[in-house]
């Protein structure tokens, strides 16, 4: 019998050697499998103990404390945005709130306040936030109310407290993150533009022939962007074209909104802009098409679900996505997610009928509208903060047929015109985020123990290297990737994969930083989860090196469609200089920041439009104040060390 008091010892389940690398033991006798190939002694001589959970901070009520980070929030808030203060929050204390942790960007969150139905009052409960962790500290908070990210007075005390600089809250808490912009035109100045036409006009019949013609042609951009059925969109065309172009009938905005979503969508990608440059009719405007089909979408509400509504919607997320406005990304995936559910498009592969019945290229063309969606729906709930609309359990997650032998097939050295479709993301990648959102972020989840925090990431993280292992050798991603490595086999599609890898890795380990054991100093405890921290600013490390690495594969255009990737990268090393100033690493990442500050420079100008230079400006200011911050970091603790002064914590 043990004490109450008294550790209990357990048997160590993998060896001394993959217990510290955090990798998979098999526990094979003599040697495990690891120590075998790479000749190390295999020994199992650590003990491993696990102490009842102490008391909650002191016996402090947890109610009094989340009522005490409530107060501290409103507090930022109204601080920071004095143009909420109209807002009515109710901070009573029977709110049914949950304590909510975070990341360190605006990646992966979720939303942790839940509406007061007393009196039947509808309005927030408290403002919707989730903080941001880093090695136990909650830095700041991401407010959902405004999408804004800002620091808490105790994460701008520590970083004023490491580097010994005042914090520019312009700059680190901007009034909307660097990383995202607004439509480059005033929207009222574009509908302005089109009064003097009507908004139910379709575009001239040769400008949808031409962008038609050059999707059928580009088997890479139908691969990649499987976002109608060639076939069935000529259909879809000329149903829109025979209609009475000065009115709108019922049923008829749907094929119109598809037809404009289309040109407006694909006339903006690099392969089908190469194919058309030499013809005048691609002279078009992109943003004012997305508002005419913008316009038409409302209308689209107004009719029964189909497949060229669902078709138009997606598109409308992916130029929103490729544009940087992902308020509006956010706003029409949920639409285009509830418009596939009506459809029954989340149930399966459907029917095994033959490839030229028309049912048949439906089914196929939902399930494909289902499956951009589905890995959209994921990175939007990375980017935005936001919860994800699309809820596994009611998912047939069946993968289509022969996917997995066909994803790792460079689409763009295809000799075959094949077109099975690849989609924007690994679709086995997007089911891992959305599992690690489920599980490490979502409002339940918060209320995980350490220990059931860093068993889910550690089953995470080994689901992660099972996918990762499973992709043949010459496109599998290296758990890191230093500034002198190559991919000899890189293009945007491998481009694609190894950042959605790393992003995996960050986000899945990152969550170790809202354990207790930071503050408690819970001794082995620490060192595991300080283990799982390190994968993750190592991944980071990776995201920016192979950044730079791949940049001659790069296409123009990009900025707004892989910002984020390198965005949250620049965070977590930052956060990772603060830490530990005088670790040798953090001197070999500043020199990977200052590197990174002209990467980014170099390969996002190339042939930015003018009016997006500004916001390329605001993304240029926020890395240059990161890296300046992190080299005064450095330069404080090398001087309070030379002088033997003691460096706050």
């Amino acid at each position: 019998m043990h004490s109450d008091d008294e550790p209990r010892k357990r048997t160590a389940r993998a060896c001394d050697s993959c217990y510290r690398r955090k990798i998979k033991c098999d526990a094979a006798q003599p040697q495990c499998e690891w120590c075998s190939h790479h000749d190390l002694p295999c020994t199992y001589d650590r003990v491993v103990t696990r102490k009842r959970k102490a008391a909650d901070d002191a016996g402090q009520p947890k109610a009094s404390r989340l009522s005490e980070r409530i107060s501290r929030i409103e507090k930022a808030i109204a601080d920071n945005f004095p143009d909420l203060d109209s807002i009515p929050f109710d901070t009573s204390e029977n709110l049914q709130t949950q304590d909510s942790s975070q990341m360190l960007d605006d990646n992966t969150t979720t939303a942790s306040s839940s509406p007061s139905t007393a009196s039947g009052n509808l309005t927030p409960a408290v403002p919707a936030t989730v903080g941001v962790h880093f090695a136990g500290r909650e830095l700041g908070a991401i407010s959902l109310l405004t999408g804004i990210p800002f620091l808490l007075p105790e994460g701008q005390e520590w970083i004023q407290a490491r580097t010994g600089q005042t914090i520019p809250k312009d700059r680190l808490a901007p009034a909307r993150a660097p990383w995202e912009k607004q439509r480059g035109q005033n929207t009222s100045s574009i509908f302005n533009s089109l009064l003097n036409q009507s908004m139910f006009d379709l575009p001239d019949w040769r400008v949808s022939r031409l962008y038609s013609d050059a999707y059928r042609r580009c088997y890479l951009m139908q691969r990649i962007f499987p976002v109608v059925n060639p076939d069935l969109f000529e259909e879809t065309m000329k149903s829109a074209y025979q209609q009475p172009q000065n009115s709108l009938r019922d049923g008829q905005a749907s094929t119109r909104a598809c037809v404009i979503a289309f040109i407006a969508f694909i006339a903006r990608l690099p392969p089908i802009k190469d194919m058309t440059k030499d013809s005048p009719l691609a002279q078009i405007d992109y943003d004012a098409f997305a508002s005419k089909a913008q316009f038409l979408v409302a209308q689209v509400l107004q009719e029964p679900a189909s497949l060229e509504g669902a078709a138009a919607v997606t598109m409308m997320t992916l130029c929103e996505l490729s544009a940087g406005n992902m308020r509006a990304t956010n706003y029409f995936a949920a639409i285009a997610a509830r418009l596939l559910f009506m459809l029954g498009a989340n149930l399966g592969n459907f029917g095994a009928g033959p490839q030229s019945s028309r049912t048949e290229k439906r089914h196929l063309a939902l399930r494909n509208l289902f499956w951009i969606c589905y890995t959209l729906d994921k990175d939007i709930c990375l980017r935005t903060g936001q919860p994800p609309t699309i809820a596994d359990e009611n998912c047939d997650l069946s993968l289509p047929p022969g996917y997995i032998e066909r994803a790792y097939t460079d689409p763009e050295n295809e000799e075959s015109s094949n077109v099975d479709p690849l989609f924007p993301f690994d679709l086995r990648l997007s089911i891992i985020k959305s599992r690690a959102h489920s599980t490490l972020y979502s409002v339940s989840s918060l209320k995980k123990t350490d220990a059931e925090l860093l068993k889910a990431i550690r089953e995470l993280d080994d689901e992660l290297e099972e996918w990762r292992t499973a992709v043949p050798p010459n496109w599998r991603p290296t758990m890191s990737f230093a500034q002198d490595a190559s991919d000899p086999n890189v293009c945007m599609h491998s481009v694609m994969l190894r950042m959605n890898y790393y992003l995996c890795m960050s986000i899945i380990h990152q969550a170790s930083s809202r354990c207790k054991a930071w503050v408690n100093g819970t001794g082995g405890l620490v060192d595991g989860i300080s283990s799982s921290l390190t994968l993750s600013v190592e991944a980071s490390r990776s995201t920016l090196c192979y950044l730079e690495s791949a940049e001659h594969v790069l296409v123009d255009g990009v900025f707004w469609t892989l910002i984020f990737y390198p965005m949250s990268a620049l965070l977590t090393i930052f956060c990772s200089i603060l830490q530990n100033p005088l670790d040798p690493r953090s001197r070999d990442d500043m020199g990977l920041l200052r590197v990174a500050t002209v990467m980014m420079r170099r390969i996002f100008t190339r042939k930015l439009p003018q009016n997006e230079v500004v916001q390329f400006k605001l993304v240029a200011d926020f890395v240059v104040e990161l890296k300046r911050l992190a080299e005064c970091a450095i330069d404080k603790a090398w001087r309070e060390q030379s002088t033997g002064s003691l460096l706050p914590q």
